[in-house]
């Protein structure tokens, strides 16, 4: 029997999808290492698009979340491996082998830099295919699904909420550590610290359970709390970056993006909020036929959209504010792949190409 699929999910995909290629559009703005944040205006408008796209990689997370936990008692460990990882593996080891070869175009390779990147596949991603980093959490969660399932299944929405206060504490501690220093035990040769089991993307997994088990909100308490949550947690993302950062001044990314951590406060706080939002859309809208192809079709969207978005970059970048900059040239990517994900999936077998 075919599964009825949920239709705000579908809304919800797309829009994630969407976010990561701002974050990458914005992150042409500001480089690597040394960020040349040129003026006020600069400053500002990668505050903002940037700082309001962090939610994407945890909307993605609790989406799978919101599906697949808990995985049911019937299904084996087995079944549930297979499903899911011939679904994402073989897409991800395609795209890998595509962004190690185009290296060669892109970055000046030789041949045998590109033949050694192909052998050191299995152990890490090309660098010139850095959002491939989310593809090993993803799997290391699919991993964790069958074991922390058998004690979501019976917890409490009390004992969910007590994991949930203990992961919230330690999306703090970047925060903590910067201002007051090591804690609960961190030192540098220490950095499992006392609360550190609780930390990470699993909090997530937990969070998107609990929202679909134990959250029976009316649809206005969903928008209220929703939109005050994605409200105060955007806001708190942008500002961190634009205070912090100073025009015609080299600064590290790494101090600048201390809030713009996935599992971090404020990013928690903003993605309850927006998943929140998303689950009062009750049917389909107009429009829904090509948004659910879109949602099918993202897998293979975010693996080949630093395909095109360099080429995108080149030729807004020049010409427009970054202002306009950034939300064209993540459209023009948007839209790119998914016209090009459309013409692969009329191939025999896409599947294993785009997911």
């Amino acid at each position: 029997m075919k599964e009825e699929r949920i239709v705000f999910l579908d809304y919800l995909r797309i829009f994630a999808c969407f976010l990561v290629m701002m974050v990458h559009a914005s992150e042409a703005f500001y480089g690597v290492g040394e960020t040349p944040i040129l003026s006020e205006s600069h400053k500002l408008w990668i505050a903002i698009w940037d700082g309001m796209s962090r939610i994407s990689v945890p909307l993605f997370v609790i989406t799978s979340a919101y599906l697949l936990v808990p995985m049911s008692g019937a299904q084996s460990w087995s079944d549930f491996f297979k499903r899911r990882f011939l679904r994402i593996i073989p897409p991800m080891a395609v795209f890998m082998v595509i962004y190690a070869l185009l290296s060669v175009w892109q970055e000046g390779w030789t041949w045998k830099d590109a033949f050694v990147a192909l052998c050191q596949l299995p152990l890490n991603f090309p660098m010139n295919a850095f959002h491939l980093w989310f593809m090993y959490p993803l799997i290391g969660l699919y991993l964790l699904i069958p074991i922390l399932s058998p004690w979501l299944r019976v917890a409490t929405a009390k004992q969910e909420r007590i994991f949930l206060y203990l992961w919230t504490l330690t999306t703090c501690m970047p925060f903590i550590n910067k201002f007051h220093g090591d804690v609960f035990g961190q030192c540098w040769w220490n950095q499992y610290y006392m609360l550190y089991d609780f930390s990470g993307y699993p909090g997530y997994l937990v969070l998107g359970h609990y929202i679909r088990y134990h959250i029976d909100w009316s649809t206005i308490k969903r928008r209220t709390v929703g939109l005050t949550c994605l409200t105060g947690g955007t806001a708190f993302t942008i500002l961190s970056f634009y205070i912090q950062a100073e025009p015609g001044t080299p600064q590290l990314v790494s101090d600048l993006e201390i809030a713009w951590c996935f599992c971090i406060i404020n990013c928690v706080v903003a993605t309850f909020g927006a998943f929140l939002l998303f689950t009062t859309i009750k049917r389909e809208c107009f429009g829904y036929g090509l948004v659910k192809d879109m949602s099918i079709k993202s897998y293979g969207m975010y693996l080949m959209h630093m395909l095109w978005l360099p080429f995108w970059v080149s030729v807004v970048q020049p010409h427009m504010n970054v202002g306009v900059a950034i939300p064209l040239i993540s459209i023009l990517t948007f839209v790119s792949c998914y016209i090009t994900s459309k013409l692969i999936s009329y191939i025999p077998k896409s599947k294993w190409i785009i997911g």
